[in-house]
C-alpha cells in the first residue's frame, strides 16, 4: 500500500469522479485511475462501481472512506502544527447551522482577528448537521438539542421554548396564547421532517392524542418565515430565533415547557485542528 494510492482513492470519493479528483490533484486522469486500480489489485477488492454512468463506492469502500477521512485530516493537523505561524492566515472554516443567528458575534470577532480565513456557513437541519460532521464535510455544527452521541465536543448556547408565530394580519395574531387543540384546526406551515422544533411541538401533540398536519411544507426556516409572513398560516420556531420581524407577532404555546437547547458542536477527534479550536474558543466567550 502507498500514500499515492490512498490519496488517490480518497480524492476520488470526496470528488464524486475521476476526472474532478484529477484536476485537484493536478494529474492526468489515466494516471489517477491507474494508483486505484493498483490498490484494488494488490489487496484484491473492488472499491468502486464503475458500471454505472456516475461512479460510486462499494460498501469496502465507503468503509476504507472513513479511515481515510481520519488520515487526511490528521495530516492536515500536522502540517498546521509545523507551520504554526502560518496556520491561521489562511484557510477555509466549514459551519453549518440549522441557523446563524447564535454564532453572529462570534462569527465577527473571529472574522476580524483571521482576515484570512474564508468562513463558509451552509444551512441544514439536525440530521444535515450531524451527518456532515461526521463525513468532515463541515468542521463545526450548530444544533437545536444536545447530541447524545459521545464523539462530539459540545458548547451549549442557549435553551429556549418553541413558539408559535403568525402573520399581524392573521386572525389570530392578537391572542395572548394558544392550545393546541386550537393549533390543530389551524394551517400550519412546517418545516422538513428532521427540524427540532418541528419534532417538539408534533411529539408533544402526539402524547395528548392530538393531530397536527402541515397544510405547506417547506424547506428551511427562512422559507417557513416567508409563507407565514404572507398570511398563509402559523408556524413554530424557537424564541431565540424568532428574533424581530415587524411582519410576525409570537404566540406562546399552552402547556409546552420543551426548550431547544441549541448548542456549538465539533467532532472530538478533530478538537485539535487549529481552526475549530479557536473558533470555538472564541465562541465559549461570547455566550
Amino acid at each position: 500500500m502507498r500514500y499515492v494510492q490512498l490519496r488517490a482513492f480518497h480524492n476520488v470519493a470526496v470528488y464524486g469522479g475521476f476526472s474532478r479528483a484529477a484536476h485537484a490533484l493536478s494529474l492526468t486522469q489515466p494516471a489517477l485511475s491507474d494508483q486505484v486500480a493498483r490498490l484494488e489489485e494488490e489487496y484484491d477488492i473492488l472499491l468502486f462501481d464503475r458500471q454505472k454512468k456516475r461512479i460510486a463506492l462499494t460498501a469496502f469502500g465507503e468503509e476504507l472512506l472513513t479511515y481515510t477521512r481520519r488520515l487526511f485530516d490528521i495530516e492536515k493537523q500536522t502540517q498546521d502544527f509545523l507551520t504554526e505561524k502560518q496556520a491561521l492566515k489562511s484557510g477555509t472554516l466549514r459551519i453549518m447551522v440549522d441557523s446563524p443567528h447564535h454564532l453572529l458575534e462570534a462569527i465577527a470577532a473571529f472574522r476580524a482577528e483571521h482576515r484570512g480565513i474564508f468562513v463558509s456557513i451552509k444551512t441544514g437541519n439536525t440530521d444535515e448537521v450531524t451527518s456532515a460532521l461526521l463525513d468532515y464535510t463541515c468542521d463545526i455544527g450548530v444544533l437545536g438539542e444536545v447530541p447524545p452521541n459521545k464523539k462530539f465536543n459540545v458548547l451549549k448556547l442557549s435553551s429556549t421554548p418553541i413558539i408559535a408565530f403568525a402573520s399581524v394580519s392573521h386572525p389570530l395574531a392578537h391572542t395572548k396564547s394558544i392550545a393546541m387543540e386550537a393549533l390543530a384546526k389551524q394551517h400550519l406551515v412546517l418545516r422538513e421532517k428532521g427540524s427540532k422544533p418541528r419534532q417538539i411541538v408534533m411529539d408533544y401533540a402526539g402524547k395528548r392524542g392530538i393531530k397536527l398536519s402541515a397544510s405547506i411544507q417547506a424547506e428551511g426556516r427562512e422559507a417557513v418565515r416567508e409563507i407565514v409572513a404572507a398570511g398563509v398560516g402559523i408556524g413554530f420556531v424557537s424564541r431565540a430565533e424568532f428574533g424581530y420581524d415587524r411582519r410576525l407577532v409570537q404566540i406562546p404555546i399552552d402547556g409546552l415547557d420543551q426548550h431547544m437547547e441549541e448548542a456549538l458542536i465539533c467532532l472530538k477527534a478533530r478538537q485539535d485542528n487549529r481552526l475549530i479550536k479557536t473558533f470555538m474558543g472564541m465562541a465559549s466567550t461570547k455566550i
